[in-house]
């Protein structure tokens, strides 16, 4: 049984882990196949953040399964977050399941493909402590010029909705000179962006005593020649510091943009959600960040229909995002786990009430955005091409530096210079024509760097059988 396929289901640093397996696999000899068919050992590195995300891994346990009973593939492998959770209830429920493998324990992937683990029902949890280093054999899923790097593992914030130190563990970070090391590597490889991933990346270095971690680990990234951008993601609000915020005004390598997920703007709402704080609080975090940092892109996510959130609650929260006019935002309605804090909190919102409300807020939004987006019609901006369109095959598509890989807008482009062909990965100076609601359209008027070498062939085409965020 020499050919693994794997279904990488969840967030980007659920895709570093997948990406850690397969490396893992490859060096131990098994070849990494995109065709289901031919695969004699499926794997799916699962979510379980929200019922949703549960909801999808057990579909996808039970398609592979099918596959299993009647196809090629003779073990199947459950791995990542819904096995901290159901660890011993997946074996039991889906015999077809042959071994588990939680976030934790990643550097045994290899013993549960070749047969080696305990069968899943004999495992035991642990608290996950595991995190992956530069030496770490990784095959990266993500096209060759843009890449994840994951920073720090786990969390200690008491957020009551959230179940992230369960699945993850307690808050650590890699070394600096680990991070470094990685991202010079990928730079080698063909990489000029990464996006530094982790579950709070403003407390980097925090449990090594680092001051600063996060900006001097920045300023570090920026050194390295062959990248181009560096982002990171998901600041925890009262980490964002003036130190952090000089780091992105001063140092051009660096993508000025912020994700901050807030996660609500009602006194009330976020006193129960134990994260503390107010929208008044927020608005002025935003009007400084603005003030650092020049046509800086700013990126939240709220959640909606938390226990106890009011209509006046529901409206706060609309005012502040009419007042804060965020880039890009995301809405999630509350998802009551039954192992979170607030699964015990009583004044429960209804399901309808819940979708309403982020249909509203998410309407809001998409009004905010276009107008956003309007604005830089006629402007001309730097830009990052990612390839041919995935929807529209005779156009080409690519970012500015605020748009995160895969989860905020494009720039589709329409024409460029008769003596140049497009190529992926490289910057060019784009004239925006045109905007839509959440896109904009342009031309290329000039590449700013030389054509790079022929890509090789990927050691396997995109990496993973699938990968759903």
């Amino acid at each position: 049984m020499r050919k693994v396929g794997l279904i990488s289901l969840g967030c980007p640093k659920n895709l570093v882990d997948s990406e850690v397996m397969l490396g893992i696999l490859r060096e131990g000899g098994y070849e990494i196949t995109t065709e289901a068919g031919e695969a004699d050992v499926l794997v799916v590195n699962t979510c379980s953040f929200i019922a949703p995300a549960q909801e999808e891994s057990v579909a996808t346990i039970l398609e592979l399964a099918e596959l299993k009973k009647s196809g090629r593939a003779k073990r199947l492998i459950v791995a990542g977050c819904l096995v901290e959770r159901y660890r011993n209830e997946i074996r039991q429920q889906i015999p077809e399941v042959d071994a588990v493998v939680g976030t934790g324990e990643v550097e045994r992937i290899l013993e549960a493909v070749s047969g080696e683990m305990a069968p899943a029902a004999e495992t035991t949890a642990r608290l996950p402590e595991y995190l992956y280093h530069d030496r770490t054999p990784r095959v990266t899923a993500t096209p060759r010029h843009s890449a994840y790097i994951k920073i720090n593992e786990g969390c200690d914030h008491p957020c009551s909705f959230c179940i992230i130190p369960q699945l993850r563990g307690k808050f650590r970070s890699r070394r600096p000179e680990s991070v470094v090391r990685e991202a010079e590597a990928l730079a080698r490889a063909g990489t000029r962006e990464v996006t530094l991933v982790g579950q709070d990346t403003t407390a980097y270095g925090l449990d090594l005593g680092v001051a600063d971690g996060l900006p001097s680990l920045l300023e570090r990234l920026a050194e390295v020649e062959e990248l181009a951008w560096t982002r990171f993601l998901y600041c925890y609000p009262n980490r964002v510091t003036a130190r952090l915020l000089d780091a992105i005004a001063t140092t051009p390598k660096l993508a000025p943009y912020l994700d901050i997920p807030l996660q609500h703007a009602s006194r009330n709402v976020l006193a129960r959600m134990k994260r503390g704080s107010h929208g008044g609080a927020f608005l002025k975090l935003v009007e400084r960040i603005r003030r650092h940092i020049p046509g800086v892109s700013l990126r939240t996510t709220f959640i909606v229909g938390f226990p106890g959130e009011t209509e006046d609650d529901f409206r706060e929260l609309c005012d502040f995002a009419s007042a804060a006019e965020f880039d890009w935002m995301g809405v999630f309605g509350y998802s009551d786990e039954e192992t979170a804090e607030s699964h015990a909190l009583g004044e429960k919102v209804d399901a309808e009430t819940i979708a309403r409300r982020r249909d509203a807020l998410m309407a809001l939004q998409k009004k905010i955005t276009a107008r956003r987006l309007r604005a830089r019609v006629g402007s001309r901006e730097t830009m990052l091409l990612d390839g041919p369109a995935r929807d529209a095959e005779w156009l080409w598509e690519g970012r500015l530096a605020g748009m995160a890989p895969d989860i905020d807008g494009k720039v589709y482009l329409t024409e460029f210079p008769e003596d140049a062909a497009p190529q992926a990965g490289r910057l060019a100076r784009v004239r925006i024509t045109r905007a839509t609601e959440y896109d904009l359209v342009g031309r290329v008027e000039e590449f700013l760097d030389a054509p790079r070498a022929a890509e090789p062939a990927p050691v396997v085409a995109g990496g993973v059988l699938r990968v759903v965020g």
